[in-house]
């Protein structure tokens, strides 16, 4: 059945190749002066990470003072008071030039828990790149007619889902200039890592507690190792987690970067991870990134552009 089953989903027609023409790896692109550039944006990635800028963002916030990108006043931008959604569109941008010369356009995979935010983050992190984006997961429904992945678990079993990844993982890492969300569960098999390292893995970790939480306020149903256990929503998800952990944590450890969301709060002065906005974590990634290209080249970054 399986084996019918597998002949019958293809995956030529998921992808249109030809949006992609001239974008399988072929050789090293040249490092740009852009990392060079504009000095005072890194003064300003330098002032986001002040405590006491977000002790009076929350001040503004809890009495009632909204902003947004598009219509915060120029006073509390220039004070640096308080940083907008645009000051952090900013500072995510010129991490992504300061850390794109040195990618040579290799693939960034996401990896981490469920519910860690690996689509969210990898989409604002393309979007600075101007890379493509993909979803593993949604790749999969695609090649699949459109049945979801709990669906597919629930028709055609695990390891039916666990092959059509690493179909899909393959595919991808023959590609550049791409950032690729992955499932929780891509990290357990070895082949996965093996097309993974032919680009940079960006692990996210994120506290088992805040994960239940974020699981439990959108449901289960779409989770298919959670949603067929009963009980009040975050007990099952942290309980299912936790098992989930004790499987794969340490595989989470073979990514080439890490971004732990507790140190990213603790070095914003934040009470609570759940604070973090998508895009702090998206900046801490780039970081991260560049960190790792720079043990790559033996130093070479810092001494030379940073």
């Amino acid at each position: 059945m399986e084996a019918a089953t597998a002949q019958r989903f293809q995956y030529p027609s998921w992808i249109d190749w030809r949006n992609f023409e001239g974008k399988l790896l072929h050789g090293s692109l040249r490092f740009s002066q852009q990392a060079r550039e504009d000095k005072r944006f890194k003064a300003l990635a330098v002032a986001r990470l002040q405590p006491e800028e977000r002790s009076d963002h929350r001040q503004l916030v809890s009495s009632g003072v909204s902003y947004s990108g598009k219509n915060s006043p120029a006073s509390l931008l220039e004070t640096g008071i308080v940083r907008s959604p645009f000051d952090e569109e900013l500072i995510l941008k010129r991490k992504a030039e300061e850390v794109k010369p040195y990618l040579n356009g290799r693939p960034i995979y996401l990896v981490g828990m469920m519910g860690s935010g690996k689509t969210t983050v990898g989409k604002l992190m393309s979007k600075a790149l101007d890379y493509s984006f993909f979803d593993c997961d949604t790749l999969i429904e695609q090649g699949m007619n459109g049945t979801t992945v709990a669906e597919i678990f629930e028709c055609y079993g695990e390891n039916f889902f666990r092959a059509k990844e690493t179909e899909a993982l393959k595919k991808l890492s023959l590609m550049y200039q791409v950032v690729v969300s992955t499932g929780g569960g891509a990290v357990i098999r070895p082949v996965n890592w093996k097309c993974m390292h032919k680009g940079i893995s960006i692990w996210l970790d994120v506290p088992l507690k805040a994960l239940a939480h974020r699981i439990a306020a959108v449901g289960t149903n779409s989770r298919p190792l959670l949603h067929d256990e009963s009980g009040d929503a975050y007990t099952v998800a942290f309980k299912r987690l936790s098992t989930i952990w004790e499987e794969r944590g340490e595989s989470y450890t073979n990514a080439n970067a890490r971004v732990s969301l507790e140190r990213i709060a603790d070095k914003l002065g934040y009470g609570d991870v759940s604070d973090l906005t998508p895009a702090e974590i998206a900046i801490e990634a780039f970081e991260q990134v560049l960190s790792f290209l720079n043990q790559e080249d033996g130093g070479v970054i810092s001494s030379r552009d940073l």
